[in-house]
């Protein structure tokens, strides 16, 4: 992959985002008893819905969230098409767990290795606001060389690339780890469009669910 592209640090890249954003001072939160109540309730009925929806998660899913932080809300601004999820990972099912593999990066992740957690874990309402399953057409031969691939991955490891570097294989970010892993295991069936902001190349999560060959699978917004 030949991109002439802008290497960002994230946290530049959440500088840029969060510039654009207007600078009215917000007063503090204050919680109640009702709102903590409220939130207990919201969280509870979340966790029921991903234990109805885990049955449906086939291995090689792609797994989206929409994360509730301040960073999460500045990634998912830079999808140029759907701003829904802010992150994603490929699901893997092993008998009755569902596990997600995904690159993150910064305090929730120290060591910056790429993740295997579950379900439960990946999708938690309490730092997310929902979640999608997608899938793509691709057949079970397929499916077992994207779940090679990522198994690759997790064994070399790949860190997470706080530089948005395209061209690394040895550091990557969310999207990228997902994109690089069903091309490779694919040997190339499934490619992805680019997204440019000015001289900045990358992938957003939105041009992997907005995928031509990607279908929703199930959808859950947190309320």
């Amino acid at each position: 992959m030949n991109l002439r592209l802008i290497r960002w640090p994230l946290g530049c890249l959440i500088f840029l985002l969060a510039s654009c954003h207007s600078n009215t001072e917000i007063a503090p939160l204050k919680m109640t008893a009702a709102d903590t109540l409220s939130e207990i309730q919201r969280i509870e009925r979340a966790q029921v819905e991903i234990s109805q929806i885990k049955p449906v998660v086939q291995t090689g899913d792609l797994i989206t969230r929409t994360g509730n932080d301040f960073t999460s809300e500045s990634l998912r601004s830079l999808n140029q098409r759907n701003q829904t999820y802010s992150h994603c990972g490929i699901a893997w099912v092993e008998n009755d767990s569902v596990f997600v593999f995904h690159a993150l990066g910064g305090e929730f992740n120290p060591d910056q290795k790429l993740l295997k957690e579950s379900l439960e874990v990946f999708a938690d309402p309490q730092s997310n606001r929902g979640i999608g399953i997608y899938r793509f057409n691709i057949n079970p031969d397929q499916v077992q060389g994207v779940l090679k691939k990522v198994h690759e991955f997790y064994a070399l490891p790949v860190t997470f690339d706080m530089q948005f570097d395209l061209e690394s294989e040895e550091k990557m970010y969310c999207a990228e780890f997902v994109v690089k892993s069903y091309q490779k295991g694919t040997d190339n069936l499934l490619n992805f469009p680019v997204s440019k902001i000015n001289n900045f190349l990358f992938f957003g999560v939105d041009d992997l669910f907005l995928h031509p060959s990607c279908k929703p699978i199930g959808q859950i917004v947190y309320k």
